[in-house]
C-alpha cells in the first residue's frame, strides 16, 4: 500500500457536518459527490495533504445506514492507495483477509475501490482505492 488516502467519517447529517468539520479543522470541504451505487453523499476535506471524507446515508438500507444504526456517527474506516486494486486484492485474500467484493468499483473522488471486513483486520474496516484512469 502507498499511503493512507482518506480517512472515512459516518455521518447522520452532511450539511450539519460540513459546517462542524470546517470549524474543527479550519478547512472548508473542497468537493460533495453522491455515490448512487452505494447509497451516499460524501464530502472531502484536505488536511496536511490527508483527505477527511464524511459520508451520509440517502438510503435507509445502506451501508452507512445500517453502520449508524448499530454504531452511531464516528469513524467508519481508513483507506489506503494503491497502485492495482485487482492485485492487492488477490495479494490480501492470499494473506487471509476476507475482501468484501470479487472486483473493485466505482467509489467516490474518482476512485476504483473494495474493503476488506472488518473482523479479518482486528474491527477495521479497510479500504483500498485505486485512482481510476480516464
Amino acid at each position: 500500500m502507498n499511503k493512507l488516502e482518506h480517512i472515512g467519517i459516518a455521518v447522520k447529517n452532511l450539511d450539519k457536518s460540513n459546517e462542524l468539520f470546517a470549524r474543527l479543522l479550519g478547512v472548508k470541504h473542497y468537493k460533495i459527490e453522491a455515490v448512487e451505487s452505494e447509497g451516499v453523499r460524501t464530502s472531502f476535506f484536505n488536511v496536511g495533504g490527508i483527505k477527511i471524507e464524511l459520508l451520509e446515508a440517502t438510503k435507509p438500507d445502506s451501508a452507512i445506514a445500517t453502520f449508524i444504526e448499530k454504531r452511531g456517527e464516528g469513524l467508519h474506516h481508513l483507506a489506503f492507495d494503491v497502485d492495482n486494486a485487482e492485485n492487492k486484492m488477490a495479494e490480501l485474500n492470499a494473506a487471509g483477509f476476507k475482501v468484501l467484493t470479487e472486483k473493485p468499483f466505482p467509489g467516490a473522488d474518482n476512485k476504483l475501490v473494495a474493503f476488506i471486513h472488518p473482523k479479518t483486520a482486528n474491527g477495521v474496516l479497510t479500504e483500498i482505492c485505486q485512482e481510476r484512469k480516464a
